[in-house]
């Protein structure tokens, strides 16, 4: 566990193992989440933004379009598997 201390200013410094650990760099927006007892700090953003593919661009699959029932076998299928 470590341990931090409260700047006059109000600040402090996640440990450089904490933010490597975690990919945070200079600039990484938090959001402060007060639990009474405890504090959680969360990165406002967790996975980087995501960019949906125009209308236009080609499906990767190429075969026929498979039925409902067709998707349920495959996923029984493959959660069999990893069991």
């Amino acid at each position: 566990m470590d341990t931090v201390k409260l700047s006059s200013k109000g600040q402090f410094i996640l440990p450089k193992a904490i933010r490597d650990r975690h990919h945070w760099d200079a600039g990484t927006e938090f959001v402060i989440i007060d639990r009474g007892a405890e504090l959680v700090i969360k990165p406002t953003r967790v996975f980087p933004p995501t960019e949906l593919e125009a209308l236009e661009t080609p499906s990767v699959y190429q075969g026929k379009p498979l039925t409902i029932e067709d998707m349920k076998q495959a996923v029984s299928i493959e959660a069999g598997n990893h069991k």
